[in-house]
């Protein structure tokens, strides 16, 4: 259940249900997919280490809620999307950049691996579901 797929195999689903994967097109998932993987990787060129850092300690600061963490994870994406020049949605940009930040501090600290796979799932569940919905019916 709500698995983060980056390479475009047909993955998991949102927790309210309401995407369902087996009515649409795979081969649009998979291009879907190898677009955001792309730009995704102009992005993580973009991203200091230091702003992973940042992120990694409010990880591991267990006094700090789930909601505490995804507001923080939410401050961090906005501000980076202000600071890469892009022509592309800032929606698209948001959901790529939190794919990316998740692998980043996934691959710093693996141990944090569930608790930032949640974390993403839940900013993509509140910030942009609508969009993702509208992007896979699309």
């Amino acid at each position: 259940d709500d698995e983060l797929q980056t390479d475009g195999n047909r993955s998991g689903h949102f927790q309210n249900g309401e995407l369902g994967l087996a009515a649409t097109n795979e081969d649009v998932i998979r291009i879907i997919a190898a677009q955001l993987a792309e730009i995704g990787d102009q992005f993580d060129k973009e991203i200091q280490g230091r702003v992973v850092n940042d992120l990694v300690r409010h990880f591991l600061n267990e006094n700090l809620s789930n909601e505490e963490i995804t507001l923080h994870m939410s401050r961090v994406v906005r501000e980076i999307i202000q600071s890469i020049p892009s022509d592309m949605e800032q929606e698209k940009a948001m959901l790529v950049l939190a794919m990316v930040l998740t692998r980043r501090i996934a691959n710093t600290v693996p141990s944090l691996l569930r608790r930032v796979f949640n974390t993403t799932v839940n900013f993509m569940n509140q910030q942009l579901h609508n969009y993702i919905v509208e992007m896979v019916s699309a």
